[in-house]
C-alpha cells in the first residue's frame, strides 16, 4: 500500500508511516470544494475537539493535488482550527486514482469522492468505514473503539 502523500508542512512520508502508530480518522477532500468539504471540515472540527490521547488522530487526504500543494493543506487546517492532532496531506497526481482504491471512496455527484470517514488501527489497517456524513459522535466513539485494538 505504499503511496508517499505531501503534507501541509511540506513533507514528504508513505502513507503508512502517516497511518501507523496511531488510531487514525481518514476523510477525503478538497480545499476549493465549496459543497460537502466544509461540512467534512466542520465535522473533523467537532471529532478533534472531543479527541483524547495521543493514540488517535484525524488524517485530511486532499483529492486534488494540483491545487492543494502545502499552503493549501496548511490554511484548510487553520480554516478550521486543526491542532496537532489533525494533519493534511495530499497524494502525488498518479496516485489519486489509488487512493480512490485503497478506500473505495468514489462516490457519485459533483464531488465525486465518498463523505465517509475511514477509520485505521495503529498498524495502519483500514477496519471500518461509517455512513455517508457521519455524526462527530459516532466517529469518536468509533475511533475509540478502534484505538482499543490491540
Amino acid at each position: 500500500m505504499s503511496m508517499p502523500l505531501r503534507g501541509a508542512d511540506g513533507s514528504l512520508r508513505d502513507i503508512v508511516d502517516r497511518l501507523r502508530g496511531h488510531a487514525t480518522a481518514v476523510q477525503l477532500m478538497f480545499t476549493t470544494c465549496s459543497a460537502v468539504c466544509p461540512i467534512q471540515g466542520a465535522l473533523f472540527a467537532a471529532v478533534a475537539e472531543q479527541l483524547r490521547g495521543a493514540e488517535m488522530q484525524l488524517l485530511s487526504l486532499s483529492i486534488d493535488p494540483l491545487n492543494d500543494d502545502p499552503r493549501a493543506l496548511a490554511a484548510w487546517l487553520v480554516r478550521f482550527g486543526a491542532g496537532p492532532t489533525w494533519q493534511a496531506a495530499a497524494p502525488r497526481v498518479a496516485d489519486v486514482d489509488r487512493l480512490f482504491g485503497l478506500l473505495a471512496g468514489r462516490a457519485a455527484g459533483p464531488d465525486r469522492h465518498s463523505t465517509q470517514v475511514y477509520l485505521f488501527d495503529r498498524r495502519a489497517r483500514l477496519v471500518y468505514r461509517t455512513p455517508e456524513l457521519p455524526k462527530a459522535a459516532h466517529v469518536v466513539e468509533m475511533l475509540q473503539a478502534v484505538a482499543r485494538i490491540r
